[in-house]
């Protein structure tokens, strides 16, 4: 028999999971005992926080360094018109607050760098990649690989958007790529415009987001297949999606053969995110 935790009130308010076969009352215990990071706060962040939120993520950890801006309000629905201003952890984790009182929620009010990404990673189960810049995903996916963490990215420009999943998990029978070994060094900077310059389809990170989340809670329950070994390509415009398989890259430089990057400070995250030259 179960061993149901799950008092009066989560029991209602997890229903819809707990008659599904694939999670019930175990599954929903094992949500509301996992802790998820979100690193962004902002248009990928925002529906992936509100859907792990409802479906019972028992800790989410937020980290962003922005604040929030009238402009970010087109697509970055955990914030209102009355939050402009504040730190975007606050507003999100308000939000949380209101949405669901089960949870837990750790504001970072930072940026992840070389320095914090080890303290900001650790005490969670796997990371959400909702970050919009190079250095940030760079950095968090060297640091997943390193400490065998699953990361879930995500990445939108104007009207399209991309998706993987990277479990992380080295040893096994069969090799796993990373984000290196699809895209081994960042554009040179300066060279891809983003989303203040070039804009963006407000609804497009709502579709990416939920994607993320949905890829989380069925790592964190354990079902389905995820998108590790495939990239996700999604056009709004066309509405269509279309799937890349990625592979393992023997060159790669943090998960190949023969690994260059044994340390997040054996990389100059600004510019390329190349190997330090000292």
């Amino acid at each position: 028999m179960s061993d149901l935790r799950l008092n009066a009130t989560q029991l209602d308010r997890y229903s819809r999971h707990v008659i599904m076969d694939e999670i019930g009352p175990d599954g929903q215990q094992r949500l509301l005992e996992s802790a998820v990071l979100v690193v962004g706060a902002g248009g990928l962040g925002s529906p992936a926080i509100q859907y792990l939120a409802a479906a019972g993520v028992g800790q989410l950890g937020i980290v962003d360094d922005d604040v929030v801006e009238r402009s970010n309000l087109q697509r970055q629905i955990v914030h209102g018109d009355a939050d402009v201003g504040r730190p975007k952890v606050e507003s999100a984790a308000d939000y949380v607050a209101a949405l669901n009182p089960d949870l837990d929620v750790d504001t970072h009010d930072t940026r992840v760098t070389a320095d914090t990404v080890a303290d900001l990673v650790a005490g969670y189960d796997i990371v959400l990649d909702a970050s919009d810049n190079f250095a940030t995903r760079y950095l968090l996916n060297d640091h997943c690989v390193l400490t065998e963490t699953p990361l879930f990215h995500g990445a939108i420009y104007r009207f399209e958007g991309q998706l993987t999943s990277f479990t992380n998990e080295r040893g096994g029978d069969e090799p796993r790529p990373c984000y290196r070994c699809v895209f081994p060094e960042a554009p040179e900077p300066g060279t891809v415009p983003d989303c203040a310059t070039t804009g963006v389809l407000g609804v497009l990170p709502g579709t990416v987001g939920c994607i993320q989340a949905t890829e989380a809670v069925k790592y964190l329950l354990g079902k389905g297949d995820l998108l590790e070994g495939r990239l996700l390509m999604y056009d709004a415009m066309d509405m269509s999606f279309e799937e890349v398989p990625i592979r393992p890259n023997p060159s790669c430089p943090v998960c190949g053969d023969d690994p260059e990057i044994e340390s997040v400070g054996d990389v100059a995250y600004e510019g390329t995110c190349g190997i330090s030259a000292d």
